[in-house]
């Protein structure tokens, strides 16, 4: 195959495509969504089918087994793939939405409409489940996406691919609103990430080291996020019954989420107080903690070095900073954080205002576990990523970060004197 004019054809296709899908009203991107979820109903058999050869290879090349339960699409994980098309369409609409209408001396009347972003190319890892949620999203926000997802996944992936693009003609789309990359050449993603002419937007999904590739190389903007070093900081007002079972949650509901807490940040007032009972508890479920000095005076804990700070554990191993105050906390923080989510467990308001104004990250909160930092708990309906960028989306991206807004003016004759 000739990838380079392989991916040119894709490309222009979407291109095409995405005119198209742009002045589609939500009736239709409505129908094609439940179109698409009653194609993968009726092909339960074929995918479950096409899913085997990806399990069985994967095993075959030693995959872990972590990745092959990601890898499989067992009937519930279908049901989702459904269900989730069924709740996408259920969404409001972002596109058309105009606001901050306003009339301007001259006479014009002025507002913000909101539009799609165009072409959004989609790379991703392992869960051939993500086809549907990238490819929902993109189609119900007026996008078309290019979708390349891993080699480890194809025949699943190309499955899926055959149900969208039965259910996107069922209702008169092109197929071409979504496409997926057909090879496993990785030249494929080279020259997806450096399509200007046809690609608006980048979106990687996937390990770090696929991300700071992308990152790297793309000649196209890029909405992503590398790490979620997340902090928790239990403050010297706070309520320890509460403060014991978010920083429980937070780290120990699920280990390998990027919205995971890596770090824990007590106040010396309430160290020897509210430690040794999290210690027990991480104790129990075998969580590993390392600790600063001050921390190690306090609990048991294996000595935590500037490495561990900057570390996205993504397992069972938490650090732990025993921290003068607020502002240390904080300082701390601005330091190792990677923008993605910070917690601050106080019963104080003047101390949680300035920490929700000061810290600087894509989602900041008050007295709550930062497993709430998703896009389908924020109300999204569902997420194509974290962004810990600041320009254009930022936190969980979901249909609204997948717009944009154009200036639209009205006027009756006005002419600039």
């Amino acid at each position: 195959m000739d990838i380079q004019s392989y991916m040119h054809t894709l490309g222009q296709q979407a291109r095409a495509a995405s005119r198209i899908l742009a002045g589609a009203d939500t009736a239709l991107k409505n129908a094609a969504l439940l179109a698409i979820a009653d194609e993968l109903a009726s092909a339960r058999e074929q995918l479950a089918l096409e899913n085997t050869k990806d399990v069985e290879a994967g095993r075959a090349n030693g995959l872990d087994a972590a990745m092959l339960d990601r890898l499989a699409l067992s009937p519930q994980v279908i049901d989702g793939m459904m269900e989730g098309l069924r709740q996408v369409a259920a969404l409001p609409d972002p596109c058309g939405e105009i606001s901050d209408m306003s009339f301007r001396p001259s006479g014009i009347q002025l507002g913000k409409m909101r539009v799609p972003l165009g072409v959004i190319g989609i790379i991703y890892e392992s869960r051939p489940n993500v086809t549907i949620d990238a490819a929902s999203l993109c189609l119900k926000s007026g996008n078309a996406t290019i979708l390349r997802g891993g080699s480890e996944a194809i025949h699943s992936n190309r499955a899926i691919a055959t149900c969208i693009a039965r259910g996107l003609e069922k209702v008169g789309l092109p197929s071409h609103c979504v496409q997926v990359v057909e090879t496993t050449d990785r030249a494929a993603v080279g020259e997806l990430i450096t399509q200007k002419e046809y690609v608006d937007v980048i979106v990687p999904r996937g390990g770090k080291g696929l991300i700071e590739r992308i990152s790297r190389d793309a000649r196209v903007p890029v909405i992503k996020h590398l790490d979620g070093i997340c902090h928790t900081y239990i403050d010297d007002r706070a309520d320890l019954d509460m403060a014991f079972n978010i920083a429980l949650n937070a780290k120990t509901h699920r280990y390998g989420v990027c919205n995971a807490m890596e770090t824990l940040l007590v106040h010396e007032g309430v160290a020897f107080e509210i430690l040794p009972r999290l210690a027990e508890a991480y104790g129990a479920k075998g969580v590993e903690l390392r600790g600063c000095d001050k921390t190690r005076a306090v609990i048991d804990a294996v000595p935590a070095t500037d490495e561990d700070w900057a570390t996205e554990y993504l397992a069972p191993v938490l650090s732990i900073k025993v921290v003068a105050d607020m502002a240390d906390a904080m300082a701390h923080i601005d330091q190792y954080s990677s923008g993605h989510t910070e917690v601050i467990v106080t019963d104080d308001y003047a101390r949680a205002h300035t920490f929700v104004r000061q810290v600087d990250s894509s989602s900041v909160m008050i007295n709550a576990s930062s497993r709430f930092a998703d896009g389908f708990e924020y109300g999204l309906g569902a997420e194509i990523g974290i962004s810990t960028d600041k320009l254009h989306a930022r936190g969980p991206v979901g249909l609204e970060g997948l717009t944009s807004q154009k200036w639209i003016v009205f006027g009756s004759g006005q002419v600039r004197q």
